[in-house]
């Protein structure tokens, strides 16, 4: 999967269903087009990319969440031939190797004071992910610093209200992840 199907796919519907095995069959239902498969297993994961695809939706995996798979090439490895769409991480060395894969990558910062902020954008010049995601996704100050770079932001985390998509999305964020089921609809 290329990065502009995905952009493309996002400039119709930004919101991305982040999920766990409770929520999947309500995220493949929902009109969602790509998922954020969240603590995945190495025992599911690959009946789970398979139930996405079928639903026509993509599916990044949360490579730091996962049970049972490595956190190395070989499990990247794997995650790629079980067709995977992308990877979540925030791990550099994820990230770099991934993209090395063919996988689309998303790297998740963590936007809790300035020098986070430091360090994500010197972290983002060394690992060029994809796209980024930023969390909590509520903070429209770090959305705005990075939306002027040239990769994709993603807010992500806390967001559970329509307006907070709405901040979010006014803020430069290319899409918003999140759990809450009602804003699948939105």
């Amino acid at each position: 999967m290329k990065l502009r199907a995905l952009l493309d796919r996002l400039e119709c519907f930004p919101i991305i269903a982040a999920v766990r095995d409770d929520r999947f069959p309500a995220a493949l239902s929902s009109p969602v087009d790509i998922l954020f498969y969240l603590e995945a297993r190495l025992s599911c994961v690959r009946q789970r990319i398979r139930q996405a695809h079928e639903a026509e939706k993509l599916i990044f995996v949360h490579i730091d969440l996962a049970d049972g798979i490595g956190k190395d090439r070989e499990g990247l490895q794997y995650l790629a031939a079980c067709g995977a769409d992308g990877i979540i991480s925030t791990r550099g060395q994820i990230i770099r190797m991934a993209k090395d894969l063919g996988l689309v990558t998303v790297q998740r910062f963590f936007a809790l004071d300035s020098q986070g902020m430091e360090s994500a954008r010197e972290m983002l010049k060394n690992t060029a992910p994809d796209m980024m995601e930023i969390m909590p996704g509520v903070i429209p100050k770090a959305i705005q610093r990075f939306s002027q770079s040239p990769t994709p932001v993603i807010a992500g985390g806390l967001i559970d209200q329509k307006q907070e998509v709405t901040a979010a999305l006014n803020s430069g964020a290319t899409a918003v992840s999140t759990g809450c089921t009602g804003l699948w609809y939105i």
